[in-house]
This record gives C-alpha cells, sequence and structure tokens, in this order.
C-alpha cells in the first residue's frame, strides 16, 4: 500500500510539473524583446529555461521522487509503525496471562516489524527457546534489510544528481567554448560570464537535489537502527516470559506455536 501512495504521488507531482512548464514557457515568450521581464522572470529564465533539458530531468523526475520518498518513509518508518504501543500492550498481555494461541494469532495479523518477529519466534516454540531467539535475530535482520533497500533510492539519487547536473555544466562549456571558435575571437566578458553562469546552473541544481536526498538517506538510516534494535529489545522483553529458568515461565504448547505459521 505505502508503495503505490509513492508512485502515485510521484505520477501526480509529474503531471502538475509537466503542465506548469509549457505556462511557463508561454508567459517568456509573450514579452516584447524575447527575454523574461521581472526579477522573478530573469531568474527563472536564467536557472530554468535556460539550463535546459537537463534541468528540468533534475527539477521533475529526480527531485519530485525525492520529495515523495522522503514523505512516504517520514510516515512508515516511525516508530508507531514499526512497534506500535498498543501492540506491545496486546501481546505482553497474551503472554502474561499465559494465551500463547492468541498471542501467535495476533502476530500473524500484524503487519508492523514487532508483530513479525513475534510470529516468527513464536513459530520455532517447539524447538526451544535457543530457537526463538535465533528466530528473533533472523527476522529483526530480515525486516532491516528491507528498510535499508527502500531507503536506498534516495541514496541512488543523492549520488547521481551532483553527475548528472555535473555532466550538464560540461556539455554548457563545450558549446561555450565551441562558440568561441566560431566566432574567432573572446566575446565581451559579460557575455561569457552569463554563459559560464548558465552552464554551472545544472550543478546548482544536482547539489540542491543531492543534498537533502543523502541527509535524508542517513537520517532514515539512523532511525532503522535505532528502532531495529529497540524492537529487539522488546520482543526479548515480551518472550522473556518463556524463558526456561523464569518463575512464570510454562512449556508452550506445541499446538499454540502451529497457528498461523503455515
Amino acid at each position: 500500500m505505502a508503495k503505490r501512495v509513492t508512485y502515485r504521488v510521484v505520477l501526480a507531482l509529474a503531471a502538475v510539473a509537466f503542465l506548469v512548464q509549457p505556462a511557463g514557457a508561454q508567459d517568456f515568450d509573450s514579452a516584447d524583446d524575447g527575454e523574461p521581464t521581472g526579477t522573478a522572470g530573469r531568474l527563472f529564465d536564467h536557472f530554468v529555461v535556460k539550463g535546459g533539458v537537463i534541468t528540468w530531468f533534475i527539477l521533475i523526475p529526480l527531485s519530485v521522487a525525492t520529495l515523495a520518498l522522503i514523505i512516504e518513509h517520514s510516515a512508515s518508518i516511525r516508530r508507531v509503525t514499526l512497534m506500535a504501543e498498543q501492540a506491545v500492550q496486546s501481546l505482553q498481555g497474551h503472554l502474561q496471562n499465559k494465551r500463547y494461541v492468541d498471542a501467535v494469532k495476533y502476530a500473524s495479523q500484524d503487519d508492523s516489524m514487532l508483530g513479525y518477529v513475534i510470529h516468527a519466534a513464536m513459530s520455532e516454540a517447539s524447538h526451544g527457546f535457543a530457537a526463538m531467539e535465533r528466530a528473533v535475530e533472523d527476522a529483526i535482520e530480515e525486516r532491516s534489510a528491507r528498510l535499508y533497500r527502500k531507503i536506498e533510492y534516495l541514496n541512488i539519487i543523492g549520488s547521481v544528481s551532483p553527475m548528472v547536473g555535473l555532466f550538464g555544466t560540461v556539455y554548457g562549456l563545450i558549446r561555450l567554448f565551441a562558440s568561441i571558435s566560431q566566432a574567432g575571437g573572446i566575446p565581451e566578458p559579460a557575455r561569457m560570464a552569463d554563459d559560464i553562469s548558465i552552464a554551472l546552473v545544472t550543478t546548482f541544481w544536482g547539489l540542491l537535489v543531492a543534498i537533502p536526498a543523502l541527509s535524508a538517506f542517513a537520517l532514515f538510516r539512523n532511525r532503522i537502527e535505532l528502532l531495529s534494535a529497540e524492537c529487539a529489545l522488546t520482543a526479548e522483553k515480551l518472550l522473556s516470559v518463556l524463558r526456561p529458568g523464569q518463575p512464570e515461565a510454562v512449556a508452550m504448547p506445541e499446538a499454540a506455536a502451529m497457528p498461523g505459521t503455515s
């Protein structure tokens, strides 16, 4: 469901951006002297329109995807979604009151990381507590790896965006030097500085997209590490009632470990 929402957000924002682009271009073309009027118009023309296709590629697909991913990850990678307090209390109540079948059923229906970990652990209850501990470790590692793969797209965008911007800058400089060669002399310094400035625009936008993408990637990576460790400790605490040698520990019936395991 989260992936579907992300794709829909990306497509919607991209569609809006593509619809806005022609309208903006039309406004500039309608000027009497062919140049945009006003400070905002000149800045837009210099930083976007004259940057060409590479600028639009950075601004539309890459920046929109970065924004959509940050919004989606901010909503999905947090404590309330990975191990809700209600899930912790419900599982704790089932286990402490020896309602093991109910605990397995509840965990199997819970899509959070904690529910997945508890279900995986209790599915191995018939093999002993050591097997349950290994199941907790494996489940935490699996879910963490899945979350790391999920945020890796931000790392890719953050690494690719500056390279795309640099490509645009190199291409712009090549065209500049080619025009100087064809003109047979050095143009006016002001015109040359303006052309170089336009060539550097794509690198500017590439860095502007890469900085928040890489920052968000680092933030979500640290959040995953923190919540994974917290989930492991919470699962260990919940399952401690089944640890051999504990006063409240009892042997979990094999039948209790079976529902929802297939």
